[in-house]
């Protein structure tokens, strides 16, 4: 039996946005419906080329959509949620952070329940091949005692209303949440220019007893992806961009009897199969469309937690 189309409407046609249109027009299971820009060139171009109504104001077609994806500026978020809710829009995918700040994500949590909304925020990295398989690698691990998150990247020309906490950290504040579990205290200091946080180091004491330093900058060219676990029998180092683990095992001495030995070091390389996050993420959201209760993805309630944290950061930071 044939599944039903979801049919899926696209609002913003940045950089983001034109990779979700890329991935949504090839995925056989979303029917595209319209794209939507506050550009009326780049709407109506993207349109032409795509087949469906390219618009600058989506509000009148929001009734032909089971679904839609908002990749527009942070600051417009909550407006675009607002008002996909309003038109019935029950299946809402809308890029990191949930909204630009928590009190709207608070707002966009409550209307959620309100209007039984499934909502699904961009945090991709849960879907790149090397944190799965980092995943499974520490639930192997005797204990896990701390993750340390390294992100950094040039400032972008693009990006101009968040900082690095909202814009590069909230990523992989979201992963050590979802790895260690919910957050005990928040510790951070930082660099700031013209009122913009622009590096940003932050220790998460979690519930467990268990640690996440997190470290964030564009005050650097240098593009870094990195987790590194720290555990009692092993220590994990995981590039994001590569897609590479290394796991490094504690040495070994064996003394006595006809042959004693000693190991100083073992080191083991995990294959991590190759799948574009976006596309994983994007069929999550097309499973999620058709079975809300069924799929986890990463919802409202970790778009608030995360946003938690990071005003914590920026707060600490300022101070």
């Amino acid at each position: 039996m044939q599944k039903k189309m979801v049919k899926v409407g696209l609002i913003g046609l940045g950089n983001m946005g034109r990779n979700h249109l890329r991935v949504l027009s090839m995925l056989k299971g979303f029917e595209l419906i319209f794209v939507a820009d506050t550009d009326a060139e780049v709407a109506t171009r993207a349109g032409a080329e795509h087949g469906v109504p390219g618009v600058v104001d989506p509000s009148s077609l929001l009734g032909d959509v089971d679904a839609v994806v908002i990749c527009t500026p942070t600051v417009t978020h909550a407006d675009y949620i607002r008002m996909a809710a309003a038109a019935q829009v029950k299946n809402i995918f809308v890029e990191k952070p949930l909204a630009a700040t928590l009190e709207d994500a608070d707002s966009i949590a409550s209307l959620a329940r309100e209007k039984a909304l499934n909502i699904q925020v961009g945090f991709i990295e849960r879907f790149n091949p090397a944190v799965q398989a980092l995943n499974v690698v520490l639930g192997k691990t005797q204990r896990l005692i701390s993750l340390d998150f390294t992100r950094t990247n040039k400032v972008s020309s693009r990006i101009t209303d968040v900082d690095v906490v909202t814009d590069l950290m909230i990523h992989d504040i979201d992963l050590a949440l979802f790895i260690n579990g919910p957050a005990k205290s928040v510790a951070a200091h930082g660099f700031a220019r013209d009122g913009m946080i622009d590096f940003a180091s932050a220790l998460i004491t979690h519930d467990n007893g268990q640690f996440s330093r997190i470290q964030a900058s564009r005050v650097t060219d240098k593009k870094i992806r990195q987790i590194e676990a720290t555990c009692v029998d092993m220590f994990v180092d995981c590039d994001l961009l590569r897609k590479e683990i290394l796991i490094n095992r504690q040495s070994e001495t064996r003394e006595g009897g006809e042959l004693p030995y000693a190991i100083s070091a073992i080191q083991e390389s995990v294959a991590v199969v190759p799948q574009e996050a976006l596309l994983s993420e994007l069929q999550a959201f097309m499973s999620s469309c058709r079975h809300p209760s069924s799929i986890e993805v990463p919802g409202v309630s970790a778009g608030v937690e995360a946003m938690n944290i990071c005003v914590q950061i920026q707060e600490a930071v300022r101070k």
